[in-house]
């Protein structure tokens, strides 16, 4: 009702079924002590683990290789527990590690299309699930047992756009990749690259430092 004015009339629902009903107030209240909790509960991530791919789903979910522009990086570390534990904070209120400025932009300039934005934030401040909005991303796999967050982008683009963190034998790897729709796409990569040794340098850096 937040666009469309909804008015509340009687209503024989209750004498059919006994449920409890709550003022708006008192649903109010309760929603912003679940989110002060970090309690919500969701439905929509579910997914991937309703039993369907429960055999190491990470072996269904790769990202494209032809045709696409890659921004790959590696860094040795020497705690993947606390580099994995950074990597599942990421976003949401701790932002993204580097030039959050220009994230923020980005962001902007995505609402102003249409899109979502960074409005979203995260379900909750260090876990992650298959199917969680992670501001303008979408959680595609989140397997710590595996060390491997996998990203799908949600921005008004002109391509389609993944962004990967794997640990393996104390390195981390980070990559960014994007499969360009025609001309557009390729201009477009091509207009950001030069802020990638910002971004995505100073990312890995701040994921890898000790």
């Amino acid at each position: 009702s937040m666009k469309v004015e909804v008015i509340g009339r009687a209503s024989a629902l209750q004498s059919i079924i006994p449920l409890k009903t709550l003022t708006y107030r008192e649903a109010v209240r309760k929603a912003f002590k679940k989110i002060e909790q970090n309690s919500v509960v969701s439905s929509w991530k579910d997914s991937l683990v309703s039993g369907v791919m429960e055999e190491q789903p990470s072996r269904h979910i790769h990202v494209p290789e032809y045709g696409c522009f890659q921004d790959e990086r590696r860094r040795k570390i020497n705690s993947e527990d606390q580099t994995l534990e950074r990597i599942w904070q990421i976003g949401g209120a701790t932002g993204w590690y580097s030039a959050n400025f220009l994230w923020k932009i980005r962001g902007y300039i995505d609402k102003i299309f249409g899109g979502v934005g960074l409005r979203r934030g995260r379900r909750h401040p260090s876990e992650l699930a298959p199917g969680d909005a992670l501001d303008f991303w979408r959680v595609l796999l989140a397997n710590r047992k595996e060390k491997r967050l996998l990203l799908l982008a949600e921005m008004k683009l002109p391509g389609e756009a993944w962004l990967e963190f794997s640990i393996k034998d104390s390195t981390l790897y980070q990559r960014a990749v994007f499969r360009p729709k025609g001309v557009w796409g390729r201009l477009y990569w091509w207009m950001v690259f030069p802020f990638h040794g910002v971004v995505f340098n100073g990312m890995i850096n701040r994921l890898a430092r000790t």
